[in-house]
């Protein structure tokens, strides 16, 4: 037998052996929710063969056998909790195999190779990992209606990151996904299977008894379900783990033989897309969210986003060459329906917006990003912070649509640069402190005016390992659902949303204090003063987001100005900067 063969047998076999330990964990449970009722049959044969007779044998016999029915009716309310909780569903995008005949194959003939079960199906989720998924449980067969993609299945579902379809090439993705496919063998084991099982109606269970939208009694019942299940999930959590260990070391053992070479090499563009994709969600995409557009190519946007990568890091010289072989996007029948479908669910995953396009939540293209967003973005922080100095009584100036006229007390005409600066450097700390503190609290005012979807309580199993064949990490009971956007229409049925609804499930940023939101929209207030007054125009950079182009270039040394002034009130530095550039800071800017 080979290293490699000697390796996956290790991984294997520590994988069963923790397999059982967790289901060690089950009987033990089971063995103490039995051991009062074994108690009282051992007191009733002696009563009915006259060898535990008298009053106080009497006495016990009744109390014993009344807490075996007790033990045992709490101890079936909790299996049937435990059996019957709904394990989550990671949020996807269903591929059907109509859909990606190419991808299916692929899938497929490397199950082959690897001499495992194929995977039931293929979905898509905006991230960068892939993982196999169990869908086996009643409950989701139940969600779907018959043949719908992604039903219930004996094999797990293979879920693959959409970003590494567009920047990935063909032979780079099978490299990647080959230890995640061979996951499929020891998927299909027994005792790994009932192992997983039970952890995951544990995780469930005890989400379930998290929810705050039951009723008292409800509550009560399952606060004592939950507290069992939490006792339970803590005495096999390190077995848990450590059978996934030994899982996803038996299938990469496994995976040793089908492109080796070519993965170590893939995995370098797993941690560049990894890296492009993270910086596009939180400088491009997220500042789009917030203004309630949502990119609907963020897949094409991180092809754009890793090339710019490649061309500024020297270290990822020659990966731009790559570009010349089949992108994976090619597997797909509609990468543009697919890219769309998984742009909308990442908004709905990094930012909670809803889960289809309506007036204030529609899609935008790259091309119309820097209008519609960047030059949107700015007009609105921009109006908001005069709103804000009109309320706090500094230098009142009229607003848009208000009559024409010198405003009284000789205040500037109109939302000016100026106003904001003279007001900034004229107090110092103590005037940044009051604009910032009444900026934040606009800001809270909106979101909180803004229609957000309810969040469901989640919990993480200890027994989920992200990045390798095992289960996603986050879990909770909330009902699957199944939607068909417009995003969708291309396909009809052949791609589909799925999963659980708790939104954001994933937050990419902490809230903002309040002098970076000051710091926000002073610079907003620069940039429409640049535009309206000296020729320049939004832009996108694809790893910075919005940008201010002067003579088509990307300005970069505005913020060392704007900080002067915000920190320390000193607007030396960025009224030398507007002389430079020729944006005059005492002409109004439109706002919106």
């Amino acid at each position: 037998m080979s290293d490699s063969g000697v390796g996956e047998e290790i991984g294997a076999q520590g994988a069963r052996a923790r397999a059982l330990a967790v289901l060690r964990v089950r009987s033990r449970a089971a063995a103490v929710a039995l051991l009062p009722a074994a108690a009282a049959v051992v007191l009733l044969v002696g009563g009915a063969t006259g060898r535990l007779t008298g009053g106080s044998w009497d006495a016990a016999r009744w109390a014993v056998t009344g807490v075996a029915a007790a033990v045992l009716l709490c101890a079936a309310a909790v299996a049937a909790v435990i059996t019957r909780a709904r394990p989550a569903l990671s949020p996807t995008v269903e591929i059907a195999e109509r859909s990606a005949p190419d991808l299916y194959r692929l899938v497929r003939d490397l199950a082959d190779r690897l001499n495992v079960p194929a995977p039931s199906s293929i979905a898509l989720t905006p991230d960068c990992d892939s993982w196999l998924e169990d869908r086996t449980h009643p409950a989701h067969a139940r969600a779907d209606a018959p043949g719908a993609p992604g039903a219930a299945s004996a094999a797990p579902v293979l879920v693959i990151g959409s970003p590494f379809l567009w920047w990935m090439r063909v032979a780079e993705l099978r490299a990647v996904l080959a230890p995640v496919v061979a996951g499929t063998g020891p998927a299909a084991h027994p005792d790994i299977a009932a192992a997983r099982r039970f952890v995951r109606g544990l995780d469930a269970a005890v989400a379930l008894a998290g929810r705050r939208d039951l009723g008292l009694i409800r509550r009560a019942a399952l606060g004592l379900v939950g507290r069992i299940a939490r006792l339970m999930l803590r005495a096999c959590a390190e077995h848990a783990a450590l059978m996934e260990r030994g899982v996803a070391s038996a299938a990469s053992e496994r995976a040793q033989g089908v492109d080796y070479g070519l993965r170590i090499v893939a995995q370098e563009q797993v941690g560049l897309a990894y890296a492009g994709w993270d910086r596009l969600l939180t400088r491009v995409a997220l500042p789009a969210w917030r203004m309630g557009r949502w990119p609907s190519r963020l897949d094409v946007g991180v092809v754009s986003a890793l090339t710019e990568l490649s061309r500024r890091d020297r270290l990822a010289e020659g990966f731009t060459s790559r570009l010349g072989e089949r992108p994976a996007c090619d597997l797909l029948e509609e990468p543009g329906a697919v890219d769309e479908a998984a742009s909308l669910l990442a908004a709905r995953l990094f930012h909670g917006g809803p889960a289809v396009s309506g007036p204030d939540w529609s899609p935008v293209d790259w091309q119309q990003y820097p209008e519609e967003v960047v030059d949107r973005k700015w007009r609105t922080e921009a109006a908001r912070l005069h709103r804000v100095l009109d309320d706090m009584g500094v230098r009142r100036s009229a607003r848009p649509g208000d009559p024409a006229g010198e405003p009284a007390g000789g205040a500037v005409p109109g939302p000016t640069l100026d106003r904001v600066m003279a007001h900034l450097a004229g107090q110092g700390e103590e005037a940044g402190d009051r604009l910032a503190a009444g900026i934040s609290a606009e800001v809270a005012r909106e979101e909180a005016e803004t229609p957000r979807p309810a969040s469901a309580t989640s919990s993480t199993s200890p027994s989920n390992t992200p990045g390798s064949n095992t289960l996603p990490s986050t879990t909770t009971d909330a009902t699957p659902t199944t939607s068909a956007p417009a995003a969708l229409d291309t396909t009809g049925d052949a791609l589909a949303l799925r999963g659980t609804d708790p939104l954001p499930l994933f937050p990419l940023m902490p809230p903002r204090t309040g002098r970076e939101l000051l710091a926000d929209h002073v610079t907003a207030m620069v940039c429409c003063a640049a535009v309206d007054t000296a020729g320049a125009a939004p832009g996108l950079d694809w790893l910075d987001g919005p940008a201010l182009l002067m003579d088509g270039k990307r300005r970069t040394d505005l913020a060392g100005g704007v900080l002067s002034l915000v920190e320390d009130g000193d607007g030396e530095p960025l009224r030398m900067w507007l002389a430079s550039t020729g944006v005059r800071p005492e002409k109004p800017v439109r706002l919106v």
